[in-house]
């Protein structure tokens, strides 16, 4: 099993580094909840509200294309970046790469 490697900057510029487990079958968004990150997450990952926003700053290239549901959701938001991706749409699995991403979307209590 290979663990994934990701660097997380919150909105206040803190940075931390997590190791997320590959064979669990989890989204990013499930694992920065569980690793206690007040993600909104609003639709519970169906990437119908995009408060789960990231931007990805490593790595962005290796992951896979995001699907035409999650760029017409990235087009709602006010601040978009050309590396920005739904967290609830990245799978954590054996391919994904190590990762550094900045959380952009709504956190709980904002």
């Amino acid at each position: 099993m290979k663990d994934i490697h990701i660097t997380v900057i919150d909105k206040q510029g803190n940075k931390q580094e997590l190791v997320a487990p590959s064979d669990m079958g989890l989204s990013l968004m499930e694992f920065l909840k569980a690793s206690g990150y007040p993600i909104l997450a609003t639709c519970g990952g169906m990437a119908l509200c995009a408060t789960c926003h990231v931007e990805v700053l490593k790595n962005y290239e290796q992951l896979p294309e995001p699907t035409n549901d999650e760029l017409n959701m990235l087009d709602t938001l006010p601040e978009v970046f050309p590396t920005s991706r739904l967290s609830c749409q990245i799978k954590l699995t054996e391919e994904t790469p190590d990762l550094e991403v900045a959380i952009r979307g709504e956190l709980e209590g904002e």
